[in-house]
Formats: structure tokens, C-alpha cells, sequence
């Protein structure tokens, strides 16, 4: 008996998993069908590009700043181990290019603009203004979510940017300040190993992390019931389902990028 019950267990959440990653892959079929399709309304892309990229650069700036600062304290803590300081400059300016830019920024905007979405979205979803789209002739795909996601795949290589220069100032500003590094040789050991390909892989991870947390975040808000408590549940799991797929992403894109 306790088999039994224990493999309909795990039969009913494989079958769950299949349904659930049904609809989000019908959803995003529709939701690319809307982002390439007309009617556009630029006038609401406009707008969700500065809801998503210019109100979210202070939270990614300031992280990007501090964490450039800590990752130089502690590859420098780490490679005196080995006598291997001048590494420093060259191993933090690879890091926050490739990986640590693109990840932290999408994180902080994952948290601050897909639970936005997500609210936004299911509100409109429980007080039923979705369905008075529809009446009106409206596609929602084409109104809600194709400005959302057009926008966040517009903006997060600029927030990544900005956050990969603020955190090699961060870095930079650590190295010569605290760890008496030459400020010329820090800045030419970082140019010596920075690669073009370093910050092309890194925008483009951040093409497609903005486009994974807009659309987690339509979709949760789309999909919303229960009034108040539905809208809540529909912002964590937007925030907690587009972190994890992020993570995934990366590791996905670097092997694309980098495998040999």
C-alpha cells in the first residue's frame, strides 16, 4: 500500500510538471506571436522600458558597486595564498563581464520587476479588467505582455553594461584605495585580459534573462486566482520561478559560449 501510494505520488507531480510546462510553453508561443506581430504600441514599450530600465538602476548600480568591491578584497585575500596578487584586476574584470554583471543585475530586477508584473497583471487579472480587454477587442498578449517583454529585453543589456562598469570602478577603486595597487597597471592588467567576447556573452545572457523574467512575470499574473491572496502567491512564484530559470540559463549559455 505504501508503494502504491508513494509512486501515484510522484506519477501526480510528473503529470503536474507536464501540464504546468505545457501552459507556459503555449503561453510563450503566444506571447511571441504578439511581440512580432502587429498592432505594436510603442507608447506603453516606452513606458515599461523606463518602469524596468531607468527606475531599476540605483538597487542595480549600488549592488553592482559593492559586490566589484568585495570580489576584489577577497581574490586578492585568496591569491596572496599562492603569491599571485597582480592576478586581481585580470580575474575580477572576467568575472563581472561574464558572469557576476549579468547575473546580480537580472536577480535584482527579477525581484523588483517581475513580482511588478506579476501583481500588476493579476490584478488586472482578478478584478477582471483582462477580461473587459478581450470584450473591447483588445489582445491582452499584445497589450500587457508583448511591451513588457520587447522592453526588458531592450534594457537589461544596458542595466548589465552599466552594472559591469560600475562594478569594475567598484573593484578598481577597492584595488588602489585599500590594496595599493598602481592605478595605471590595474587598469592595464584589466584591458591586457578583457576580451571583446567577454562582454558580448554577457549582454547577450542579459537579452535572455530579461526576457525569461518578463514573461515569468506575465505569466504568473495571467494565470492568478483567488482575489488578494491569488496576486500574492502570483509575485512570489514569478520572482522565485525566474531566479531559478536564470540560474539555468547561465549555465546553459556558458556552455554555449565558452565550452571547448
Amino acid at each position: 500500500m505504501f508503494v502504491i501510494t508513494f509512486l501515484a505520488t510522484i506519477g501526480r507531480t510528473f503529470l503536474n510538471f507536464l501540464r504546468v510546462s505545457g501552459r507556459l510553453a503555449m503561453f510563450a508561443g503566444r506571447a511571441m506571436d504578439a511581440v512580432i506581430r502587429p498592432p505594436f504600441y510603442p507608447r506603453l514599450i516606452l513606458k515599461q522600458m523606463a518602469s524596468i530600465g531607468y527606475y531599476s538602476l540605483p538597487v542595480v548600480g549600488l549592488t553592482a558597486l559593492f559586490t566589484g568591491m568585495v570580489l576584489a578584497l577577497q581574490i586578492f585575500l585568496g591569491s596572496a595564498r599562492f603569491n599571485a596578487e597582480s592576478a586581481v584586476a585580470s580575474i575580477v574584470v572576467i568575472g563581472i563581464t561574464r558572469e557576476i554583471g549579468p547575473v546580480i543585475a537580472s536577480l535584482m530586477v527579477a525581484g523588483r520587476v517581475g513580482a511588478a508584473i506579476a501583481a500588476e497583471i493579476g490584478t488586472m487579472r482578478v478584478t477582471e479588467q483582462i477580461d473587459a480587454l478581450t470584450t473591447l477587442a483588445t489582445n491582452p498578449f499584445r497589450y500587457l505582455v508583448a511591451p513588457r517583454l520587447i522592453a526588458a529585453v531592450l534594457t537589461l543589456p544596458i542595466l548589465v553594461l552599466i552594472a559591469d562598469i560600475v562594478g569594475v570602478f567598484g573593484a578598481y577603486t577597492v584595488g588602489v584605495v585599500k590594496l595599493g595597487f598602481s592605478p595605471v597597471a590595474y587598469i592595464q592588467n584589466s584591458l591586457d585580459f578583457l576580451q571583446v567576447m567577454d562582454v558580448v556573452s554577457g549582454l547577450a545572457k542579459a537579452a535572455v534573462f530579461g526576457f525569461i523574467i518578463a514573461l515569468m512575470g506575465c505569466y504568473h499574473g495571467y494565470y492568478s486566482r483567488g482575489g488578494a491572496q491569488g496576486v500574492g502567491k502570483a509575485t512570489t512564484n514569478a520572482v522565485v520561478s525566474a531566479s531559478i530559470l536564470l540560474l539555468s540559463a547561465d549555465y546553459v549559455l556558458t556552455e554555449l559560449f565558452f565550452a571547448q
